[in-house]
């Protein structure tokens, strides 16, 4: 070997050497890398099965509470999905959405279930495609009943007496918490002294399904004031723009439900009682003076006007203070858009029907037609 070779190798084997040491580090790094990965992946793997495994599980397994949950219809998967999470009846909406997919169940019926969270995912699928359940008390509020009349068959569905369920109803601080709970449809109004009672006219007139036993006169009346708050919701806007508050609007249609018979005649009473009011002229409606006596009659004699009472719309001007029973939707929206006339008057005829006029003279000789002088 010459000088220049071993000179040559004496450079080159240090940086082979090096070179290996680097290839072997690189492979290391690489081997623990790879590692890592793998690991990471098997460690997600892992977590991620028992995630859907416990997330598949019932939500309280012993629990025996029951819930009833409402799926709207043409409600898709991923939206039940979220009400049941929100129900707290499934753990995992999109754990239920991916299971419900993979196991290709379909045909999911809208309704009322009573559901509970110690069900399994299975269960509950069941019980969605079997469609709605029966419900175990049924509670019917025809239009324009009296709250009266509503304890009494609150009362009667529910087994408890009479008395018990209309003293809730009207006390001071049971009726605070609905204030609180519900304060854009029940306000301080409802505290007038004048009042007789608060929840008057508030209850909202429906048939009430209700999917379990031993209710409470507290869940009854939370479904109503829903149903009331639902239905009003959607006239906020008309309601602030005739300038009126909720307790007038709900006063105003109350007069409306017990005059009107006939849902084409509402309009007009409606523009009747405000065209009077704008006059400052008494509203002089007969079913006020009946409330103000806690009677139903089928006529008012004139000894009956003669009632002292806030309520007596023959002796006071204005609205009385508060409902007298409970409207319907129809009377309600006839509150808020009243017919455009001249009316100042209506008569009640025997056969149903609603006669109109503009001038007291004119209210007079229809009056003689059509009503004897017992009044």
């Amino acid at each position: 070997m010459s000088e220049d070779d071993k000179k040559t190798k004496k450079i080159i084997q240090p940086k082979v050497l090096e070179d290996d040491k680097e290839a072997g580090a690189v492979r290391r790094i690489v081997l623990f890398v790879s590692f890592s990965i793998i690991l990471l992946a098997a460690i997600i793997a892992g977590g991620g099965y028992v995630y859907i495994k416990t997330a598949l599980n019932p939500v309280s397994p012993n629990s025996k509470e029951q819930k009833i949950i409402e799926i709207p219809a043409g409600t898709t998967i991923t939206g039940i999905a979220s009400i049941l999470e929100s129900k707290g009846i499934v753990k995992d909406a999109r754990v239920f959405t991916y299971y419900v997919k993979l196991k290709n169940e379909s045909a999911f019926m809208a309704g009322s279930y009573e559901l509970s969270p110690s069900m399994s995912v299975s269960t509950i699928i069941n019980h969605l495609k079997a469609g709605r359940v029966n419900p175990v008390v049924t509670i019917t509020i025809p239009e324009g009943t009296q709250l009266k009349e509503i304890a009494q068959i609150i009362a009667k569905a529910i087994n408890k007496p009479e008395s018990d369920v209309f003293n809730q109803l009207n006390d001071k601080t049971y009726v605070s918490t609905l204030v609180a709970k519900y304060p854009e449809v029940l306000t301080n109004d409802i505290f007038n002294s004048k009042i007789m009672y608060p929840l008057e006219g508030y209850l909202f007139p429906a048939t009430y399904p209700f999917y379990k036993s031993n209710l409470t006169v507290d869940e009854i009346v939370t479904v109503m004031l829903d149903k009331t708050n639902k239905v009003l919701a959607a006239y906020r806007d008309q309601i602030k723009q005739k300038q009126l508050t909720t307790h007038q609007l709900i006063t105003m249609a109350s007069l409306i439900e017990e005059e009107a018979s006939v849902k084409a005649d509402r309009n007009k009473i409606s523009s009747v009682f405000y065209n009077r009011l704008q006059k400052g002229m008494p509203l002089q409606t007969d079913p006020t003076v009946l409330y103000a006596q806690g009677k139903h009659k089928e006529r008012v004699l004139y000894q009956d006007l003669e009632v002292n009472s806030p309520y007596n719309t023959y002796k006071n001007v204005g609205l009385p203070p508060g409902p007298i029973s409970n409207a319907g939707k129809v009377s309600i929206e006839a509150a808020l858009y009243p017919a455009q006339t001249d009316y100042y008057y209506f008569l009640a005829t025997a056969d149903g029907s609603v006669i109109f006029s503009k001038t007291l003279a004119e209210h007079n000789r229809e009056k003689a037609k059509y009503i004897s002088s017992e009044k």
